[in-house]
């Protein structure tokens, strides 16, 4: 399906870019920390949303 060139690329591109992805999170973590204080609650809020969908969705069903 592949040939052996672009599945070395492929993983190549894979680990160069999470290894910039990796240090580009680490150095901006102090401002991560400074400016998104209290973000995990948003998420939360809205991982619950969704679950509550899903409820009532499976609950319409029966």
């Amino acid at each position: 399906m592949f040939s052996q060139g672009q599945l070395i690329f492929a993983a190549v591109f894979v680990v160069c870019f999470i290894a910039i992805i990796v240090f580009s999170y680490r150095k901006d973590l102090k401002l991560h920390k400074q400016y998104y204080k209290g973000s995990v609650w948003i998420l939360i809020a809205f991982l619950l949303f969704i679950a509550i969908l899903f409820a009532i969705k499976s609950i319409m069903k029966e």
